[in-house]
C-alpha cells in the first residue's frame, strides 16, 4: 500500500525532496545537540511520541517511553542542557540516519502531510554504544517555504524491551 501511495502522491506532484531535506536537517539538529533548534522546528501545537508497546494505538491508555508537547519538550531540554544532568553526564553523542522517506498521505486544504521513514540512531555515552531503531512519521504543516511537525512518532522495533534511561531524542 505505502508504494502505491507513494506513486499517488508522486503523480500528484509532490516532491519528496523537500520532505527528505526537513527530516534530514532535524536528524543533524539532533546529533548536533541544538535541542532548541530541533524543538522549533514543532508546531505550537506539535507533539513528539515513542509508544513503549507495538500498534500503541493511543499515549494517554498507558506509558510511553516518550510523549512530549511543547511544554514537555522545554523542560526535557532544560534538563539535557543542566551541567549536572546525572544521564548525561558525560553527554551522549549521536548519529541518526534516516532513509526510505514515503509521502504516505497529503491533504492540500490544510497543507499536511504524513511522511513515513526509517530512522537508525547510534548512541555512545560512557564507553557503552547503543543502537535504536524503528520507522518514524512525522505529520508535518506547512511553514511558509518549509514544515512545522504537528506530530512526531517513532516506533522502536524493540520498544517494549527494558531500556537504561534515554534523555536524548531519537
Amino acid at each position: 500500500m505505502a508504494l502505491a501511495t507513494r506513486r499517488l502522491a508522486l503523480a500528484a506532484g509532490i516532491d519528496r525532496g523537500p520532505f527528505e531535506d526537513f527530516l534530514v536537517d532535524e536528524a543533524r539538529l539532533l546529533d548536533e545537540r541544538r535541542f532548541r533548534d530541533w524543538m522549533a522546528l514543532f508546531a505550537d501545537d506539535g507533539t513528539y511520541w515513542v509508544p513503549a508497546v507495538p500498534e500503541q494505538k493511543s499515549p494517554f491508555e498507558q506509558a510511553s517511553l516518550f510523549y512530549d508537547d511543547r511544554e514537555l519538550m522545554k523542560t526535557r531540554i532544560e534538563r539535557l542542557e543542566h551541567p549536572r544532568i546525572h544521564v548525561q553526564t558525560p553527554p551522549s553523542r549521536t548519529a541518526h540516519l534516516v532513509g526510505n522517506v514515503v509521502i504516505e498521505h497529503a491533504d492540500d486544504g490544510k497543507g499536511e502531510f504524513l511522511v513515513g521513514s526509517t530512522v537508525i540512531m547510534v548512541e555512545y555515552r560512557d564507553d557503552t554504544q547503543r543502537i535504536f531503531a524503528g520507522r518514524q512519521r512525522h505529520r508535518l504543516r506547512r511553514h511558509g517555504d518549509t514544515f512545522r511537525i504537528v506530530q512526531k512518532r517513532v516506533d522502536l522495533i524493540n520498544c517494549d524491551a527494558a531500556f537504561e534511561a534515554m534523555a536524548v531524542p531519537i
